[in-house]
């Protein structure tokens, strides 16, 4: 499938397919960085992957934990079941929810005018200050559960007998959670952190096209819609297929400078 990055090199013409076409060097990668919306498109892309990273990462650590100390059974797996629906829900169903919520006459905006919070209605999707965090709350929303599953999975690899020579020693639930089960997942945390530092600039497509209008353009557009724009809709194959290049090689770079740092630091390392 590689063999379609020579288009990237080319003024790809579909009628002249990739041996017809006429080579052009690097032209379409000037053309990129020359391109104020395209570099305005990176800034979006990874602002929007390193927070969704953080606190996607962090959300499902900390629920797979919490979800460890219930000690009710029925309540643990209705919480789990529960948390774990939103993952197949498609992102225009979610979209969906998100737009409603918080319309002007949505239920988040009833809830702070009843505690006397605002005094009008806020247009959330009408200010660009909003849309960052609303999809960090979507995403963390739809994947936390379905994130923590592995998490959990580590937790009970975790070998009994640590708790109780913890508790032997007087710890609670507090020091248990950090002596015990912390050190115990930490492999795991390094292995699907250094995993999801490839996958910044993948900070998504649905959520931001479905969301974003005209008003919030400006922080809302990333890499994956400029390439729907330019490679689709324009007809323009070559300029595509050196964004998903640009896309793929910064990914490898990640992945090799967080390897290297896990492996100088004596961690978990994926090769």
């Amino acid at each position: 499938p590689l063999a379609g990055w020579v288009m990237a090199f080319q003024n790809y013409k579909p009628k002249d397919g990739l041996f017809g076409s006429k080579f052009v060097g690097l032209e379409k990668f000037k053309f990129l960085f020359s391109d104020d919306v395209f570099l305005r498109d990176i800034r979006n892309t990874l602002a929007m992957g390193v927070l969704n990273l953080v606190t996607t990462f962090l959300m499902a650590i900390i629920f797979a934990i919490l979800l460890n100390e219930v000690r009710n059974m029925f309540g643990k797996k209705l919480v789990q079941t529960i948390s774990y629906l939103p993952h197949f829900l498609s992102w225009i169903v979610v979209t969906g929810i998100l737009h409603d919520a918080l319309s002007s006459t949505g239920i988040v905006n009833e809830l702070l005018a009843n505690l006397g919070i605002l005094d009008s209605p806020i247009n959330f999707f009408a200010n660009p200050g909003y849309f960052w965090p609303i999809v960090a709350f979507a995403n963390v929303w739809k994947e936390t559960g379905w994130n923590a599953i592995i998490y959990l999975a580590a937790i009970t690899s975790i070998d009994p007998s640590l708790y109780e020579a913890a508790a032997i020693d007087g710890a609670g639930r507090w020091a248990k959670i950090k002596h015990v089960t912390l050190p115990g997942i930490k492999p795991t945390i390094i292995i699907l952190l250094l995993m999801n530092v490839g996958n910044v600039l993948n900070a998504g497509f649905e959520v931001q096209y479905l969301l974003g209008n005209g008003l919030v353009q400006k922080v809302s557009q990333t890499i994956d819609i400029y390439v729907l724009k330019w490679g689709i809709s324009q007809g323009d194959f070559a300029i595509g297929t050196a964004a998903g290049i640009f896309k793929s090689f910064v990914s490898i770079i990640l992945i090799v400078i967080a390897n290297q740092i896990a492996k100088r630091n004596g961690e978990e390392q994926l090769f």
